[in-house]
């Protein structure tokens, strides 16, 4: 026999056994004999965003770009399946079609998720007849209601937040000691979440949550306390342990810096601001010292966007108090440490998305109020802007942007009404066409979704 001969046989004998070992050459499924993969194909998911999908409760996925996608855990014969969205995307809700099965004959690739960019929305808690006004927001960012204008919410709403995702809303009940928790359904419109509501301490007048969407803080004016929770995964609230934390007396706002690591309540009865580490489970436990002083009577609080600066109004008195925040959380007054607000009773004080503009709310006692302005420079101090305010409705109490940073919107508690303005490249205030949209009774916060 020759030495070719005898390769061709060789090659001939391993590819004899290569065969035996595949079962015939039938391809990798046979590997795993009755058994069949579950995939299909994401469309419309935006560049940088994530969905996770869940197949019978049990196996997930993360998907972070459009195309195919197949789970990992195969599907015996004859079994069943159930594609769901186990978390959706920012911004952005994802639907299924084609997503489940009684039985399993062959490997499924015809499962469809469909992500789309959720519509702009806005809700506004009214004070003074129970209500959350809702609205979509045009592209010129003005305000329309809705087809049902308003929800019910709990007694003497106070405040609004939503989560980062844009799919729930909490609603702070002053009067009832509640959290409302709603679901924001593909309409946009709030539909109460199971349960509808949670308890609190006594006079529950602010809700926020960490960026993260995963812990939930209440305060609580009438008892001095904090309340805490953890979301879960479908919304709703549950108190963590322990249950509340002590603030200063009468805490009026709070807020988390953008990292989740610290949290700050500004006590509007002591002067003082409490500040606070948030823990690997979400519970709050006071930094070293628990306060530092503010001016006479704070009253709204913010944090910039790179969390390197806080801001207090002081509701008496007419100033901003001015910090800095240090690398373990604890605020430092900065130099000079207030600034003239530029009215008489600045009451609430929001920082833009882009970090370089600050905007007071002066509530006047009611009448015709008025936007101070501010730029924030870069060791994190306020300069009054060329135009240094701006008037709005009667009595203003709260402030929010839309999503791109292009729009402001302002609730008006005495005139039932929100001002709307668009933001300049300055960061200056021009009212809209429409000036103003009407609300419930007593409007006193606003949120808005993107």
């Amino acid at each position: 026999m020759t030495v070719r001969s005898q390769i061709r046989l060789t090659v001939a004998a391993l590819q004899v056994l290569f065969l035996m070992a595949c079962g015939g050459g039938g391809g990798a499924s046979h590997l795993t004999p009755g058994t069949y993969t579950i995939g299909g194909t994401v469309t419309g998911l935006a560049t940088g965003q994530q969905v996770v999908l869940m197949n019978s409760g049990s196996d997930s996925i993360t998907i972070t770009a459009n195309g195919t996608f197949t789970f990992i855990t195969r599907v015996a014969a004859s079994a069943g399946y159930a594609v769901t969205v186990s978390t959706q995307p920012t911004g952005q809700n994802c639907t299924v079609s084609n997503g489940s099965a009684s039985s399993v004959t062959a490997n499924v690739t015809s499962v469809a998720v469909a992500c789309s960019s959720m519509a702009r929305y806005a809700y506004v808690v009214n004070n003074g007849d129970n209500t959350v006004s809702q609205y979509t927001v045009g592209t010129d960012g003005s305000l329309t209601p809705m087809s049902t204008p308003t929800v019910m919410s709990g007694t003497s709403p106070q405040s609004i937040t939503v989560d980062s995702t844009g799919h729930y809303a909490y609603v702070a009940n002053l009067n009832d000691n509640t959290v409302s928790q709603y679901t924001i359904t593909a309409s946009g419109a709030l539909a109460p979440n199971s349960p509808a509501t949670v308890p609190t301490g006594t006079g529950p007048s602010a809700v926020t949550l960490d960026s993260a969407g995963q812990y939930a803080y209440v305060i609580n004016s009438a008892d001095n306390t904090l309340s805490q929770y953890t979301i879960g995964s479908g919304g709703a609230l549950t108190v963590m342990s322990p249950a509340t934390v002590a603030t200063g007396t009468k805490p009026w706002s709070i807020t988390l810096d953008s990292t989740g690591h610290y949290a700050y309540v500004a006590n509007h009865l002591d002067n003082t601001v409490s500040q606070y580490t948030v823990g690997s489970g979400g519970a709050l436990t006071p930094l070293s010292p628990s306060t530092v002083a503010a001016g006479v009577l704070p009253s709204g609080i913010a944090v910039d966007t790179m969390s390197a600066y806080a801001f207090v109004t002081n509701l008496t008195g007419g100033t901003v108090s001015q910090y800095s925040i240090g690398t373990n959380g604890v605020l430092a007054a900065q130099n000079p440490a207030t600034v003239a607000a530029g009215g008489s009773q600045p009451v609430y004080i929001a920082v833009d998305r882009t970090g370089q503009y600050a905007y007071v709310v002066d509530y006047a006692s009611g009448n015709a109020g008025e936007i101070s302005q501010f730029t924030i420079d870069s060791i994190g101090v306020l300069t009054a802007m060329t135009a240094p305010t701006v008037p709005v409705g009667k009595g203003p109490t709260w402030m929010a942007f839309n999503g791109t940073g292009q729009y402001a919107y302002v609730t008006n508690s005495s005139d039932g009404t929100v001002s709307q303005f668009a933001i300049g490249p300055d960061g200056s205030l021009t009212p809209l066409g429409t000036p103003t949209v009407p609300t419930g009774t007593k409007p006193y916060a606003i949120v808005t979704v993107y």
